[in-house]
């Protein structure tokens, strides 16, 4: 099969490689779909992945591969595939966190903060191929109505649900509350589908682009809510609008940002800290005396919850409220490119030459942007 494989930071190159062969309780999936995650950038040109050579890539869709017997024999179909429920030529998203499942978070059900757990696009080939070898634990069906497209997005609208959901808490945060969302890249946008799907219309949003303001305004804010950081003080902008904020998502992981939410949050409010960091996040004095003297909470959240046929998680929230229509994820993919042409999506998004929110590689579909 063709893959896209990183050997070094650097040096990610499109070539033949062999097809997965699986093991026990794995099936292969042909990718139809995936989309290149912020995290990729940096994996593939500074950091690198935890092992090379490595396919890259995390967020994805496809459909089980359709085998007759011998077929299977020929690439080690596990027996647990064979006896279990039968997903070949089934529709599916992909969860590519695989955990321990012998952790005590495992053992409590948090698979998303597993100890020792392995990665689909990092630690063990991923997604940008054209097939991935995949453990039937994480996979979901996916509805006739959500299309491959939809269901690669899958992974970043279950993240942008975990921090919304951890931030309104058990306590069920009100309607009426304030809410600011500092950040608009793809799960920025996604956290506010979601809020305003929740019945939270309170929102006021802080970006960066032209683009990120067009596609808020398009999801439902409007032009006075949107702050440029780019021509505003983000400070005053937020103490004029707001006067206190009751809930502020930090989408963005700089240390400018995590101030914006510490310095504009309400007595008693609540920060999520969501954004990946860029580097060292440090508080000054003054910034923490805050957290102290306004009773703050502040949370942190990485991932998604995911608990196969636990229909109580993110990953089928995100289900349902697809079905309803609401939700139209499609609506931030801004370029498309066949596998082949992966390479061009990664310098858009590492070069920033053009504006972009989500790059999607489609399987079936020619360029376009």
């Amino acid at each position: 099969m063709k893959a896209w494989v990183l050997h070094k930071p650097g040096d990610i190159r499109f070539e033949e490689v062999e097809r997965p062969q699986l093991s026990e309780g794995e099936v292969l999936v042909k990718v139809e779909a995936a989309g290149i995650c912020g995290s990729d950038i940096p994996r593939t040109f500074d950091t690198g992945a935890h092992k090379m050579p490595l396919i890259i890539g995390h967020e994805f869709s496809g459909s089980v591969v359709v085998q007759s017997d011998s077929e299977k024999e020929n690439i080690g179909l596990g027996q647990e595939v064979s006896g279990s429920r039968d997903w070949t030529g089934k529709r599916v998203g992909i969860f590519p966190l695989i955990p321990c499942k012998k952790c005590g978070p495992c053992l409590s059900g948090h698979y998303e903060m597993c100890r020792s757990y392995s990665y689909l696009g990092s630690r063990r080939d991923g997604a940008f191929a054209e097939y991935v070898a995949v453990p039937i634990w994480n996979l979901i069906e996916l509805p006739d109505t959500v299309s491959f497209e939809e269901a690669a997005m899958l992974e970043p609208m279950s993240v942008a649900v975990h921090a919304m959901r951890i931030g309104i808490g058990t306590e069920q945060v009100s309607k009426t509350a304030l809410i600011v969302v500092c950040g608009l890249g793809t799960i920025g946008l996604l956290l506010v589908q979601f809020l305003i799907d929740a019945g939270y219309q309170n929102i006021y949003v802080v970006g960066n682009k032209n683009l990120q303001k067009s596609l808020s305004s398009k999801i439902g804010v409007s032009s006075d809510r949107f702050c440029d950081s780019r021509t505003e003080d983000v400070h005053k902008w937020l103490a004029e609008k707001t006067g206190g904020v009751d809930l502020f998502f930090e989408c963005v992981g700089r240390n400018e940002s995590i101030s914006y939410a510490i310095d504009s949050a309400a007595p008693g409010g609540r920060v999520v800290l969501v954004g990946n960091p860029y580097g060292d996040i440090t508080f000054s004095r003054n910034t923490y005396w805050k957290i102290l003297r306004n009773q703050l909470t502040v949370l942190g959240t990485w991932n998604s919850s995911f608990g196969g046929d636990d229909c109580k998680d993110d990953w089928h929230y995100v289900l349902d409220r697809l079905k309803t229509e609401k939700i139209n994820p499609s609506l931030l993919i801004t370029h498309r490119y066949p596998l082949e042409e992966l390479d061009v999506g990664l310098h858009i998004m590492r070069d920033k030459k053009e504006e972009y929110c989500k790059v999607m590689i489609s399987c079936k579909q020619e360029k376009q942007w």
